[in-house]
Order: structure tokens, then sequence, then C-alpha cells
């Protein structure tokens, strides 16, 4: 059996393929990273940031299941149709910023540079860990390294004096 659209009836499909974003072509993590932000501007951005890692997690867990569920069934290891991954990575790195369409697309920006290239430790988590949760580490540490780099960004332009208004 081959993953596929067809397969989008199966609930596991469904979610790990981020509601069949990641059957969209070309760039299928660039199509997931996308709806991420979507979802976190529409319904996500005006929760406190500590709902919103709790959101996070909780989609994390869910798409590591399901990822792993994908993953046995179909045979494949990191199938580019699971955008589960750039999901929960995108929230994560959303979740402490400010709503402000420039910083967001920025974050959108720096999470895809750091997902293709898989610097440092990221690549090491692609590379090393397997199934299910490996789908899914190493897109949450990109959004951390994002999330935690703007944020730092952030609060040194407003100690600077620079966009008081921003947090």
């Amino acid at each position: 059996m081959s993953l596929s659209a067809r397969n989008l009836w199966r609930p596991e499909v469904l979610w790990a393929s981020g509601l069949g974003l990641g059957f969209l072509r070309p760039a299928p993590g660039t199509w997931g990273s996308a709806g991420g932000v979507v979802v976190w501007w529409l319904f996500l951005s005006g929760f406190d940031p500590v709902i919103q890692l709790l959101i996070c997690a909780a989609y994390f867990i869910s798409g590591w299941v399901c990822s792993t569920l994908v993953t046995r069934t179909f045979g494949v290891d990191d199938a580019s149709e699971i955008v589960a991954d750039e999901v929960a990575g995108m929230w994560l790195a959303l979740a402490f910023l400010p709503t402000l369409w420039w910083l967001v697309l920025l974050a959108f920006a720096l999470f895809r540079l750091l997902d293709i290239l898989k610097p440092g430790p990221i690549g090491w988590l692609d590379r090393e860990v397997k199934g299910g949760l490996g789908v899914m580490l190493d897109d949450l540490l990109a959004g951390a390294v994002v999330g935690i780099v703007l944020y730092v960004a952030v609060l040194s332009l407003q100690t600077a004096g620079l966009f008081p208004g921003l947090a």
C-alpha cells in the first residue's frame, strides 16, 4: 500500500498530513508550515503563551502517534506528506511572539530555513531518531530555536527603546 491522497479517509493520514496539506506540491513542508501559521494567526495567537504551549504539546503528541501509524502502515521513514511536524514546529516558534505580520513572516522564513538546512542538533535528530518521534522532533527543535532567537531579539529591541509597544 502506498501513501497517497486517496488515504485521507484514514484519520492518522488526515492528521499527519496536516488535513491534506502534505499532499500539495511542490514543497509540502512549506504548505504545512503555512497552514500552521494560518491556524496560529486565526485561532491560537489570542491565547496566553502557556495555553499555546499546551495546545502545541497536545498536537505534538497526537502528531507523533499519527506519524508512527503512517510510517508503520505505509512503510515510509519520513514521508514528505507528513507535515504535522511543521505545524507543531511553527506553533512552538510563534507561541511567545507578538502578533505582528512581519514578525510571523520572519519566523516562517527562519523556520523553513532551519527545516531545510537542518544544522547541528536539528540534523542529528533527523538522522538518528527514527519513526514517528523522529519525524516530529527535528522540527520541534527548529521551532524552539526560531522562537527563542526571535523572542530574545524582541526583548533586546524593547530594552534598547526601539518598538516600545512590541510586547
